[in-house]
């Protein structure tokens, strides 16, 4: 029997050793003695059954956050600040089996959930001091941490918003100067699926579908420009984006479907009407005639309603008057090719019906030839006043003053052919206009080819 309460008595005697040891924890942390009270608190824990308890967990959150704070034993323990983290999470998951709830996380609520806000507002101070440092991946470092935190508060309802958009943000930014563009997709992602809106937040829409579209996700890229037309409807980036990836990413008809949409959308946009109309003629047009697709004819008689509406809304647009003098220019061509084909039986001449024939595609020549003309002369007009030009206006000059070279040359080879037959007469102050507008093409050209390559020296 004696022996039986010798035993309780060590273990009491025991027991009150381990509550001194969490007193003399408390006590070292409130006198400042972080490096004793730190050793105090993890010789207490390190015992099995201390641990079933929150208290002592609050208070190594207490100590072990103080030492993250002090300059000197910062760098004796490196990860202090999480490890401080941890016991808190500790503590309050230890206090939620409390039957009584009154009495649950007492003592956080006595200072008001400080040590969980001295935390997360550590972890920020030191993120954005990297941050502005220029160490963007020890900043992104830091904004996780902290985000973490934030979380954690907002599930536990000790704070009241539930989404920390300005440490998002920056967790998004640092992470993007950092070169880790899938972790900022991570955060701009959780920006854009809260739907934030702010100065400047539009560009995270954009940045967004960009990502995505370059990972070859075009539905979630669809998704984020879906958001950002949303929130910024008036921004004229949405459409035309879905533009671009349908022409990337799409078939020709998702393409045109997008471009009928964007001139729903604003139908006083002459570029929209211009570039369908390039983008249709591409589609239709080949040098090859095999290569054609069987609607091309539809679709050039579509880009080309396109451009004459570019141009009836916009008249000093020199783009649109080439790209249709093209059009006319190249259908003309399509048709001497046709010309040429048309040859006679091997050692017979040509059949009256051949002659015919070719009589009357040269006329179809012509016709798409005179057509041309007038849209190249208007290149000429707008871009030869303008003087200085960029390097794209003076190839589509140049290259709108060589057409209409090769047009006269071929409309005055015209002529000569029929100078030969019984109309020569007729024909003769014709060929003297057509040779006189063609000399001063050429010089024109000429002129204009030496200034072009000054000013390439130059640069």
């Amino acid at each position: 029997m004696k022996q039986l309460l010798l035993t309780f008595l060590l273990a009491a005697t025991g027991f009150g050793l381990f509550a001194q040891k969490l007193d003399k924890a408390k006590d070292l942390l409130k006198n400042n003695k972080l490096a004793d009270a730190k050793t105090e608190i993890d010789n207490y824990l390190n015992i099995d059954k201390n641990q079933a308890a929150g208290e002592p967990w609050f208070y190594k959150g207490k100590i072990y956050l103080a030492i993250s704070n002090d300059a000197n034993l910062k760098t004796t323990v490196p990860d202090a600040r999480n490890t401080a983290f941890e016991s808190f999470k500790k503590y309050m998951e230890l206090e939620s089996k409390e039957k009584d709830a009154a009495k649950r996380n007492l003592l956080m609520t006595l200072e008001g959930n400080q040590p969980l806000i001295d935390i997360y507002t550590n972890y920020s101070k030191e993120a954005a001091s990297y941050y502005n440092a220029g160490n963007f991946n020890d900043a992104l470092e830091g904004f996780k941490h902290c985000l973490v935190v934030y979380d954690y508060m907002a599930e536990k309802n000790i704070i009241p918003n539930k989404f920390d958009t300005t440490t998002t943000l920056y967790a998004g930014i640092a992470a993007e100067k950092a070169k880790k563009r899938d972790d900022a997709a991570i955060y701009y992602g959780k920006i854009a699926d809260a739907k934030a809106k702010g100065e400047g937040f539009v560009e995270i829409y954009k940045w967004l579908a960009d990502y995505y579209r370059q990972k070859g996700d075009v539905a979630t890229s669809q998704k984020y420009t879906g958001l950002g037309r949303e929130l910024y409807p008036q921004d004229t980036f949405w459409t035309g984006f879905d533009i671009e990836t349908a022409r990337e990413k799409g078939t020709k008809e998702e393409l045109f479907a997008k471009y009928e949409q964007a001139i729903k959308e604003s139908p006083d946009n002459h570029l929209y009407y211009f570039n369908y109309g390039v983008e249709l003629y591409q589609a239709a047009y080949d040098t090859s005639l095999a290569k054609r697709p069987a609607n091309s004819e539809e679709l050039i008689q579509r880009a080309t309603e396109k451009l004459k509406r570019c141009i009836e809304m916009k008249p000093d647009y020199a783009n649109s008057y080439m790209v249709l003098g093209q059009i006319y220019y190249n259908k003309g061509v399509d048709l001497n090719n046709q010309i040429k084909a048309i040859r006679p039986a091997a050692g017979a001449k040509l059949t009256a019906e051949q002659a015919q024939k070719k009589e009357d595609l040269r006329k179809e020549v012509m016709t798409n030839f005179d057509a041309a003309i007038p849209n190249f002369d208007k290149v000429d007009q707008l871009l030869s006043a303008q003087g200085k030009l960029k390097m794209e206006d003076k190839e589509i000059l140049k290259n709108a003053l060589d057409l209409l070279i090769t047009i006269y040359e071929e409309k005055t080879s015209q002529v000569e052919q029929k100078k030969n037959q019984a109309e020569a007469k007729k024909n003769v102050a014709e060929a003297k206009t057509l040779d006189a507008e063609l000399k001063k093409i050429q010089e024109k050209s000429q002129a204009y080819t030496v200034k072009f390559n000054d000013v390439d020296r130059k640069h």
